[in-house]
């Protein structure tokens, strides 16, 4: 009886390795996209692990100068929004009518800060195949993919992305189409990319030929 039962437990122990293996092979075999290989050099797999994240959101302009600054915790959902007339904390599962205008800046502010990961995040946008294309600021002949939102959902619906990347993987211009309009409503680079506890970030986002700059300052990643 005890030799049936020694039996069982080890066909039990073989068939679940098997499935395991197989599992394994199966995620190894799958190709990884160019969405993944770039949300993966700025970080994406050590997304996991961040706590918390707070940063400032600058745009500057000749002489004139906005900013706002968040506080994050991705796992909980919880935002804080800092400017110099108000605080506002918020839970993004319970958005009403007090924090709607806050969440609306924080998507925003968010999407530029943490780009590369919209490409993953976003599920029920379209991802074009890679082209060989000239980026619009430098001239420069590079690699191209467009991400297009539904018409419908979200705050800005309908939107299209140009993003421009080296063959490293890393962002070096995009382009934002309203409405996926074919005329650009705005060209940046994608400039100052600095290591944040393993995520990678562009600091800097220009326009050609205007004293013109969104850029983030006060970043801070805590981990677990």
């Amino acid at each position: 009886m005890r030799l049936l039962y020694t039996i069982s437990i080890l066909s039990i122990l073989l068939f679940s390795c098997k499935n395991e293996t197989k599992q394994v092979q199966k995620e190894e075999s799958k190709p990884i996209t160019t969405a993944e290989k770039i949300a993966n050099n700025y970080g994406f797999k050590q997304f996991k692990n961040i706590k918390e994240i707070a940063f400032t959101f600058n745009v500057d302009r000749d002489s004139s100068h906005y900013q706002r600054s968040w506080i994050w915790k991705p796992k909980s959902n919880d935002v804080t929004l800092i400017t110099a007339k108000d605080t506002i904390t918020y839970n993004r599962k319970s958005i009403d009518s007090t924090s709607i205008k806050a969440d609306q800046g924080f998507i925003n502010d968010k999407f530029w800060l943490l780009t590369p990961f919209q490409l993953m995040w976003d599920k029920n946008a379209s991802i074009s195949k890679v082209v060989k294309a000239k980026a619009p600021i430098s001239k420069l002949e590079t690699n191209k993919i467009t991400i297009t939102y539904p018409n419908n959902g979200g705050y800005t619906p309908g939107d299209a992305y140009d993003f421009y990347f080296n063959d490293n993987y890393l962002i070096t211009e995009w382009v934002y189409r309203e409405g996926n309009k074919k005329e650009a409503s705005l060209i940046t680079t994608f400039e100052n990319h600095k290591d944040f506890n393993g995520i990678k970030i562009a600091l800097d986002h220009k326009q050609a030929d205007v004293n013109w700059n969104l850029n983030f300052t006060d970043i801070k990643v805590t981990t677990e």
